[in-house]
């Protein structure tokens, strides 16, 4: 499923970290597409573009379209290459081509357009150029566009971080063990439930995608059986059960608050020889014996 990510189109989402770099899965999905005829174009914002290109042949250098915003990101140069609006004006640039064949859209990075960028005016370029097959007032055939967008998600917040995972068709997080990475792939489509499930893959000198198995059951971690299981309740100041005898014991037991029929007896029969008590009461003057009117005495 990994190889057949861009196939699917709309902005696919890498979510990279420390330990699981990005850039190298991004190179290889922008190498496969280039390889598939699609037209592509980088947005390099956080590496030169000498670094992006290294590792490709020159059969793929020709075929990418570099813009690039690293070296001077604000044009303070005033060089005619620049694109006016920055990395935003790009996106536009290409989403009002007026030809229909399909197009790979590569954001390297979306960390770097986070930190200088609002995040509602970078989610709605997004919106714009992976919801739709051409922008607004765009009466031009457009094929599929499918945006890569790399995320090194534990330099941002939970809330920019959430808005573009909504708006991602495919989310890429990026993980692995014992050397060996994975990519847990979420798909998301109209009218359809949820999709996910786990690639393992290694990314090859030339930046070729070799999908691979997951680890063997033989590798993973297990139980000694040498080693004795540890008992948790060894060491705990009260027992966790009873005895028999205890159990018996606690059953026999008669708690203060019930009543059994014997107690109930002998409290209602008096004992022979018990003196038997009355209670005489005598109306005070003050008393109101009036029931239809109780607060009489009160004087309200």
């Amino acid at each position: 499923m990994l190889d057949s990510l861009l196939s699917l189109g709309g902005l696919v989402l890498l979510r990279d970290s420390v330990e699981w770099e990005g850039r190298s899965l991004l190179k290889a999905l922008v190498k496969k597409s280039a390889l598939c005829g699609e037209q592509v174009h980088i947005l390099g914002c956080e590496v030169s573009e000498e670094e992006f290109r290294e590792g490709f042949d020159s059969d793929i250098n020709n075929r990418l379209v570099y813009h690039d915003f690293f070296r001077d990101p604000l044009n303070w140069s005033k060089t005619e290459e620049a694109l006016p609006g920055g990395p935003l004006g790009a996106l536009r640039a290409i989403c009002k081509r007026t030809d229909p064949g399909p197009v790979t859209i590569a954001l390297d990075s979306l960390s770097w357009l986070l930190l200088h960028l609002p995040c509602t005016t970078l989610c709605q370029a997004l919106h714009a150029v992976s919801h739709q097959d051409s922008c607004p007032g765009d009466s031009s055939p457009v094929g599929k566009v499918s945006v890569l967008g790399l995320l090194h998600e534990e330099l941002h917040g939970p809330g920019p971080v959430g808005a573009l995972s909504s708006l991602a068709q495919t989310e890429v997080t990026l993980g692995g063990t014992k050397g060996q990475a994975s990519a847990h792939i979420l798909c998301r489509r109209p009218r359809q439930r949820p999709t996910d499930q786990t690639q393992w893959f290694s990314i090859l000198p030339d930046f070729s995608l070799d999908l691979q198995e997951g680890p063997s059951v033989e590798s993973q971690p297990c139980s000694n059986p040498h080693i004795p299981p540890v008992d948790p309740t060894t060491h705990l100041t009260f027992n966790l059960h009873l005895s028999k005898k205890e159990r018996e014991a606690r059953d026999s037991l008669i708690l203060p608050f019930q009543f059994s029929s014997e107690k109930q007896q002998a409290l209602l029969r008096p004992r022979p020889g018990q003196a038997t008590s009355h209670i005489f009461y005598e109306p005070d003057a003050y008393d109101d014996l009036d029931q239809e009117d109780p607060d009489d005495d009160l004087d309200i």
